[in-house]
């Protein structure tokens, strides 16, 4: 690269750093107006954050003691709602293992909110109205997980069985790790939406993918939507860009403890390790979390659009080979 070249690389990064500076007050402003106030959970937990889908980094104490780089600060914002705190947002770094490419850094920043008496529908507007502050007045829709199967690939997940997927995903040639099929259907579902869905979502238009598998419910209730039992999540997308994960929360310990069984579980048939549970936030959960719902939206996947970057450490500091 020839020293113009470089100067003028260096110096579109610097507009771009001190554009994210910008967008940062924004967002803050955008909460600040809302009453909602902001937090500042710890990064580093003695107790995990379990999905199966998502591996931890690990920090040692003393050099012997484990502790557990947050992939969000879901858990400790769940322990202050608890303590009655209202509602509140945290903007974070967090951390997750093994994801690194030109949309993934292993430390990236994550805006995360939670609404007292919130539905899912109403956190899903607001969410709208926070992207929107990066990506201008983008026209919306809502779409079933159910529907973007349906229209996208002709399968009706709800009938089809876990053979049926498995031969769509080798008719298709997606590649695919041997144990898939032993792992069940939630495994072949994620890798149909992630390798032929995700990419049709969100273009020309911000895209709610909503009402997920029951199956798939993470942190969140479950309900009847029609005849079909669901997970009230959903998920934001724009040119086939993964940008928000949100739930109608769920307030049940005996079920969250269950649901942690599962994950783990889940984890040592994907040859993973089983993880502690936060029983800090099995506490709070028993003494009591407030009817809400929550949001994580990914900062820097909202400043790579609205830069037109094709790569996050484009809109970042200093990416994960830079650092």
């Amino acid at each position: 690269m020839s020293h113009a070249s470089a100067s003028l690389s260096q110096g579109s990064k610097v507009v771009r750093l001190c554009d994210r500076a910008l967008m940062l007050q924004k967002a803050r402003h955008f909460f600040s107006e809302r009453n909602i106030l902001e937090v500042d959970c710890p990064i580093l937990s003695a107790q995990a954050s379990l999905d199966p889908n998502i591996d931890l980094m690990t920090a040692l104490y003393r050099q012997k003691e484990r502790y557990f780089l947050h992939s969000s600060p879901e858990f400790g914002m769940k322990r202050l709602l608890a303590d009655g705190i209202g509602d509140i947002y945290q903007l974070s770094h967090v951390f997750r293992d093994g994801e690194c490419g030109h949309k993934h850094n292993p430390e990236f920043t994550m805006a995360e909110w939670y609404r007292l008496e919130f539905t899912m529908e109403q956190i899903m507007d607001e969410t709208i109205k926070f992207i929107r502050l990066f990506l201008g007045e983008l026209s919306s829709k809502i779409v079933t997980y159910r529907e973007v199967f349906l229209k996208t690939i002709g399968l009706d997940y709800v009938t089809a069985s876990e053979e049926e997927l498995y031969a769509f995903i080798n008719n298709h040639k997606i590649s695919h790790y041997p144990s898939i099929l032993t792992d069940g259907k939630d495994s072949l579902l994620n890798l149909i939406l992630e390798s032929k869905i995700e990419e049709t979502l969100g273009q020309g238009e911000l895209t709610v993918l909503a009402y997920y598998p029951a199956s798939q419910a993470a942190l969140a209730r479950k309900r009847m939507h029609g005849i079909e039992p669901v997970a009230e999540r959903f998920e934001v997308y724009y040119q086939g860009v993964e940008l928000a994960n949100g739930y109608h929360e769920l307030i049940d310990p005996t079920e969250q403890r269950q649901r942690f069984m599962e994950d783990n579980r889940t984890r040592l048939n994907m040859k993973k390790e089983a993880l502690p549970f936060d029983e800090n936030f099995l506490r709070a959960l028993e003494k009591g979390l407030p009817d809400c719902s929550g949001v994580a939206v990914g900062f820097d996947r909202l400043m790579m659009l609205r830069h037109r970057s094709p790569n996050i450490s484009d809109v970042i500091p200093f990416g994960w080979f830079e650092a």
